[in-house]
């Protein structure tokens, strides 16, 4: 296998939660709805989003960051292991199969009012 891209990204979390509350429906346009509700339905916590969509930001920089990626043609995912995994679709999909990525490897973390991921493409 070979690495075809790296991408990692951070999101202050108070400001992210500032700029959803700012800007409505912007959580339906960054996210698909398994990320932002639990399977209790309760809605996820601020710093799992901020979390998730630097995943999705250090995803498009793995993949050199093209023009036209819709946020929503990825989800971010925790397997029952805890495990964070990506699902892609879509326009991310097609751009990861141009480039040859076979796996994705992800690592997302939150301390101290920062989200950060790192995300790799592996062909």
């Amino acid at each position: 296998m070979v690495i075809i891209g790296v991408g990692i990204d951070v999101a202050e979390i108070d400001r992210f939660e500032a700029a959803l509350e700012r800007t409505p429906g912007m959580a339906r346009r960054l996210f698909v709805d398994a990320e932002l509700m639990l399977p209790s339905g309760e809605r996820r916590g601020i710093a799992s989003l901020a979390a998730r969509f630097a995943a999705k930001e250090a995803l498009a920089k793995a993949l050199g960051a093209p023009p036209g990626l819709l946020w929503t043609d990825v989800e971010v995912y925790v397997e029952d292991s805890g495990r964070p995994r990506l699902r892609v679709q879509g326009t991310v999909a097609a751009r990861a199969e141009e480039l040859g990525v076979g796996s994705w490897h992800i690592s997302l973390s939150h301390d101290a009012g920062v989200a950060s991921a790192v995300v790799i493409a592996e062909g």
